[in-house]
């Protein structure tokens, strides 16, 4: 009834009358002519003193707005309750005394100070606020799409805000394919006339070094086809056979930019052999199926980011402490090159090493955020709808793809978007 009465008030009324009914209901928590019917649903919630169950109301009622508001695009209105919110955060002066004589007050203030009102404050920040991408302060701010995968993948959120929350988060992906698109194009050219957009990235100059080094890996043993030959040669295979098989493909070609470092290669095949010795032994015998495989895959991302989903694994600290994060990085990509289906489960581990270092400034933990930007820049490139094209531009072509090599060479982008073509040319 309550979620019923906000979706009648918010089609039909004006903003300024939805948040005054708004605070009525869940700030000043009385009752007037026009909200008998919701006032008593939420008297009973508070009276149940049911905490879980209130603060998944008054989330689920706040993205009943947010989402109605944005359809309309009142995107003035969106910034209204959430100035509300924060202005009732701000004036938080009441004993402690009244925090438990008053339900709730109590229930109000679990969810401005816990976790649903931070996600709350993150969408609305990185939907309304400026480009994510660019925007100058936290360092974690330009990793926004990725903060909010644990909304869109956890279940027990309302449906309202995984629907919301997973749209934003390809929304922002695809703005940064396209500024990293354009910049790689702009600041190449030759032409004067041209103006150079902002560098989307945290990298600088060399970002255009770290893109020729992902794209020089390109031909006959992409990435793509590498997946495509694992795929079909590990089709009615049992598991145990398929888990071989599955080390395998991850260690080899882990970084044929630096195949001088071998001992990276001889850490992760030990390391991940010793953990794929009790993966799922009970399923040893069975046919691998699609199930298996991303419940593989997604334990696997665990052993190379956050096995608890809260610290850094231990392997995800050594492989950054030896200065691998491109190794690292071009492993993950693997995995969800043969299960697309695990990327959410990546995106969400991703998440939780950059909410943990987050508290972190930002000169203390200069490699990690190296990682998230290796990261960040790798899947971009190997998006489905974007194309980079490594040209060489003059003299004799060498056979290999070092720094001094590369420097010979030019890239070209094309970005696909709705059956349109963007081609970065000069």
């Amino acid at each position: 009834m309550l979620y019923q009465f906000l979706l009648e008030i918010v089609k039909n009324r004006k903003p300024a009358e939805v948040l005054l009914e708004f605070k009525r209901l869940f700030i000043d928590y009385e009752s007037s002519s026009t909200n008998l019917a919701p006032i008593q649903e939420l008297s009973e919630l508070v009276s149940s003193n049911n905490q879980e169950e209130f603060l998944h109301t008054i989330k689920r009622s706040c993205y009943i707005l947010i989402n109605n508001w944005e359809i309309a695009r009142n995107y003035a209105a969106i910034k209204e309750l959430s100035n509300l919110l924060s202005e009732v955060k701000d004036k938080q002066t009441l004993e402690s005394s009244e925090l438990d004589t008053n339900p709730h007050i109590h229930l109000l203030n679990k969810f401005l100070n816990g976790q649903d009102y931070d996600e709350l404050n993150l969408f609305i920040s990185a939907k309304y606020d400026s480009s994510p991408t660019t925007k100058k302060g936290h360092w974690s701010n330009r990793y926004s799409s990725y903060l909010l995968a644990p909304q869109y993948t956890n279940n027990n959120n309302p449906i309202e805000q995984r629907e919301a929350a997973k749209v934003l988060a390809e929304q922002l992906k695809n703005q940064f394919k396209f500024e990293l698109a354009m910049y790689t194009a702009r600041s190449q050219s030759t032409t004067k006339s041209q103006e150079i957009p902002n560098n989307p990235t945290g990298l600088g100059d060399q970002v255009l070094r770290l893109i020729k080094m992902i794209v020089a890996k390109r031909g006959s043993y992409s990435y793509e086809n590498l997946a495509n030959i694992f795929l079909n040669q590990t089709r009615d295979m049992n598991y145990k056979d398929f888990k071989v098989s599955l080390h395998k493909y991850l260690i080899s070609a882990t970084n044929n930019y630096q195949q001088k470092k071998k001992d990276l290669l001889a850490f992760l095949q030990h390391s991940l052999a010793n953990k794929f010795k009790n993966l799922y032994n009970e399923h040893n015998n069975d046919l691998l199926n699609d199930a298996l495989l991303l419940r593989s895959c997604n334990k696997v991302i665990d052993y190379l980011t956050t096995e608890d989903q809260r610290e850094p694994s231990e392997l995800f600290v050594l492989l950054l402490s030896q200065g691998h994060p491109l190794s690292l990085v071009i492993v993950l990509l693997k995995i969800v090159m043969i299960c697309p289906n695990a990327r959410g489960h990546l995106d969400t581990c991703i998440a939780k090493l950059i909410q943990y270092y987050t508290n972190y400034p930002e000169e203390e933990c200069k490699w990690v955020i190296n990682f998230f930007e290796v990261f960040n820049i790798t899947f971009a490139i190997h998006a489905d709808n974007v194309k980079y094209n490594l040209i060489k531009m003059s003299g004799k072509r060498k056979k290999d793809s070092s720094a001094t090599s590369l420097d010979g060479y030019r890239v070209f982008s094309q970005l696909q978007e709705d059956d349109v073509v963007m081609k970065s040319e000069d």
